[in-house]
C-alpha cells in the first residue's frame, strides 16, 4: 500500500516519533545533502540499485521499490530506508561526525572532510569511489611577491579547513623558528574563499581546487598541495549496531561493483593461437583472461577486462599484434 505524508514544521514533535519508528533496528547510510559529492552520489545508489524519490516538499513518502518509509527531517536531515537500511542526507561535513560516533553505519563524504573533522581514527575508510576528485592546495594571488609557502607564513591565511590548514602551518612555522604573535594567523570562511585576498582579509588561502578556473578568475594560482582528496565510503571504527555488519558488506560489495564497472570495460576480440601470447601479454585481465575455441582452427574469442581509460590504446596494441574483431563493452555493474 502507497501512502504519503505531508509534515509542517509544528508538527516536529510528530515527526521524531516517526522517525523512531522507521528507523529502529535499521541500518544508516548517511550522504551528502548537496554539494560536489551529491549528484554522483545519487548515481551511485542508482547503480547499486539503492531506489528513492527525494522530495524537497514532503517530510515523509515512500520508497519506489521496496515497501519501505522515506523520511526527511527538516535542520538538514533527511532519511530514507532501503531494505532494512536508511539513507540520511545531511551536510557532507557533518557525516565523519556522525559516522565516526557511532550515530549513523555509513557514510559518504570526501577524505578532505574525515581529516579536517579530525574524525579518521574513529572511521574505517571501506573504498575509495573515484570521483570527487580534487586538491587542497595553498593559492596567492598572482601578483603577489609570495612565491613560496615559507613566504606566506607568519602572514595571514583564510580557509574553510582550519585545522588541516593550522596543522600545516604549525609544522611550517616550526621549521622556520616563527613563534608566539609571529606565527602564521589562520581565520576560517564558510564560503567564497578565493575571494579573501582580493578583499584585502588574507594574504593567501587553503581551499578545495578541482580545475583551477575559480582561482584563475581571482587571481590566484597554487604554491603548495596539502593533499589530494576523493570521495569515499567510510564506516564507524566502533559501531553502536553490530547486528547490522551483514548488510553493511551487502551495501559495500553492491558500491564496490558499481566503482569497478565504472573502471573497467569488457574487450573482446578474436586471435590466431600463434598470437595469443602476444596479445595476452597486452591484456592479462585482473586475474587470467577468458579464452575459448572458434570453430575455425586455431582461432580463439578472448574476453578480458581492461581499464576504461586504457581501452583505446589498448585496443590498438591488440590490432598491431594481430588481434581482429576487437569490441569494447561497457559494464553496469560487476562483483570483483
Amino acid at each position: 500500500m502507497s501512502a504519503t505524508y505531508s509534515i509542517s514544521s509544528n508538527d516536529m514533535s510528530l515527526m521524531f516519533r516517526i522517525d523512531a519508528e522507521a528507523l529502529e533496528g535499521r541500518l544508516l547510510f548517511a550522504i551528502p545533502k548537496k554539494g560536489r559529492l551529491y549528484e554522483k552520489c545519487i548515481e551511485l545508489l542508482s547503480g547499486a540499485d539503492i531506489q528513492f524519490r527525494r522530495s524537497n516538499r514532503l517530510d515523509v513518502c515512500v520508497a519506489l521499490n521496496h515497501d519501505i518509509a522515506l523520511c526527511v527531517q527538516r535542520l538538514n536531515r533527511f532519511e530514507t530506508t532501503i531494505s532494512r537500511s536508511t539513507s540520511v542526507f545531511l551536510p557532507a561535513s557533518d557525516i565523519p561526525s556522525f559516522v565516526g560516533k557511532g550515530d549513523v553505519d555509513l557514510g559518504i563524504t570526501g577524505q578532505d572532510v574525515v581529516l579536517e573533522a579530525q574524525m579518521d581514527g574513529l572511521v574505517t575508510e571501506i573504498a575509495r569511489l573515484g570521483f570527487g576528485k580534487c586538491s587542497l592546495q595553498v593559492q596567492v594571488p598572482e601578483a603577489s611577491s609570495i612565491k613560496t609557502v615559507e613566504d606566506l607564513a607568519g602572514k595571514r591565511v583564510v580557509s574553510s579547513f582550519k585545522h588541516l590548514t593550522r596543522e600545516y602551518f604549525n609544522s611550517i612555522d616550526t621549521r622556520l623558528q616563527i613563534k608566539d604573535d609571529q606565527k602564521t594567523k589562520i581565520e576560517y570562511v564558510g564560503g567564497s574563499v578565493e575571494a579573501a585576498c582580493a578583499l584585502g582579509l588574507a594574504d593567501g588561502i587553503v581551499d578545495l581546487v578541482e580545475s583551477g578556473e575559480t582561482m584563475r578568475a581571482a587571481g590566484l594560482h597554487a604554491i603548495a598541495t596539502l593533499l589530494k582528496t576523493e570521495a569515499v565510503l567510510i564506516k564507524s571504527t566502533t559501531p553502536k549496531r553490530p547486528h547490522v555488519a551483514p548488510l553493511i558488506d551487502k551495501i559495500a560489495n553492491r558500491i564496490a561493483g558499481v566503482v569497478a564497472a565504472n573502471k573497467y570495460v569488457v574487450c573482446q576480440f578474436n586471435v590466431h593461437r600463434d598470437k595469443l601470447a602476444a596479445v595476452t601479454a597486452i591484456t592479462p585481465g585482473r586475474r587470467a583472461p577468458t579464452i575459448s575455441p572458434l570453430e575455425e582452427d586455431n582461432w580463439v574469442a578472448v574476453s578480458v577486462m581492461v581499464e576504461k581509460k586504457k581501452s583505446a590504446s589498448i585496443m590498438d596494441e591488440l590490432v598491431g599484434a594481430g588481434a581482429e574483431d576487437v569490441l569494447i563493452f561497457n559494464l553496469n555493474n560487476c562483483r570483483v
